[in-house]
């Protein structure tokens, strides 16, 4: 099935080792290309990513589906569907489906969303967190994924409840407040294993309590980067965006995420790139860079 913007499948896939994971593409929206790229100036962000009459960028909300030995994990989840429309021109979020093309991506990977065993946030922000619950006909909150374990650093959760000025936009406390209710958080602190083949692995940096998720099968990694690097044109270590709350924390996360990633040949996944899913450094590029397929 193929019915996405522009052409982009709901669903691509690719293998680690023995383990078969899915890009779920859960809608785009467009945010600030100043905000995207911080202190980078325009002329230079704008080269890898063209800005519309209002200054926005078009990013994905991919989503990953793991097809782990004994569990089916989903990773993020998108925006979801409680926003109203002011909210969904400010943030040109484009994500219809039934209900939302979340649920319509996953069946386009040959699964129900009531498969999914495990879901696996790897921070709290709308876009990564939004799709944790749904609102029903009725207008009542309720949790997309009842049946699910729901997993993030319990540091997140607390800050997502500190709601300062600063951050106060990002968290959107219905996104989550109903699996609290639900009793269905397994909270990690720190690097920990998820299910066999899926651990995760602290970046700190967009927020002080970011994660990003490792799989691993056969002597293969692959990486889902989440807002550590949320497009390939963030892959030079000065390229960080001016949501991030401590952007010097960022670049030496990101230093030491690429000394890994081209040691071990990681496959590195990208929840916000328009275009590019997935893929791995070039030893030979002398700037942070993918190789060319």
């Amino acid at each position: 099935m193929t019915d996405f913007h522009e052409g982009l499948p709901l669903s691509r896939t690719t293998m680690v080792g023995s383990i078969r994971i899915h890009g779920l593409e859960a809608g785009v929206q467009q945010l600030d290309g100043g905000a995207m790229f911080g202190v980078v100036p325009k002329p230079l962000w704008e080269r890898r990513i063209p800005a519309d009459a209002r200054n926005r960028i078009p990013l994905a909300m991919r989503c990953l589906l793991i097809e782990a030995p004994h569990a089916l994990v989903l990773v993020d989840t998108g925006i979801g569907n409680k926003e109203n429309e002011k909210f969904r021109d400010i943030y040109g979020i484009s994500n219809e489906g039934d209900p939302t093309r979340l649920e319509d991506a996953i069946r386009d990977a040959g699964f129900k969303p009531s498969d999914v065993d495990i879901v696996l946030n790897t921070h709290l922000h709308f876009d990564h967190a939004g799709g944790n619950t749904y609102r029903d006909e009725r207008g009542q909150v309720r949790v997309s994924f009842p049946d699910a374990r729901h997993m993030v650093q319990k540091g997140e959760l607390g800050f997502s409840h500190g709601q300062n000025e600063r951050v106060r936009a990002s968290y959107i406390t219905e996104n989550f407040d109903a699996v609290t209710r639900a009793g269905l958080w397994d909270l990690m602190e720190g690097v920990g294993e998820v299910t066999k083949g899926v651990s995760v692995v602290p970046t700190p940096g967009h927020t002080p309590f970011h994660q990003s998720v490792m799989i691993e099968s056969g002597g293969e990694v692959a990486c889902y980067l989440a807002d550590a690097c949320p497009t390939t044109a963030h892959l030079p270590l000065p390229w960080i965006m001016g949501y991030d709350l401590e952007p010097l924390v960022t670049l030496e996360t990101k230093r030491g995420l690429w000394q890994r990633a081209l040691a071990e040949d990681w496959l590195l996944i990208f929840e916000h790139d328009p275009r590019t899913p997935w893929g791995r450094l070039d030893p030979d590029s002398d700037v942070p860079a993918l190789k060319a397929e």
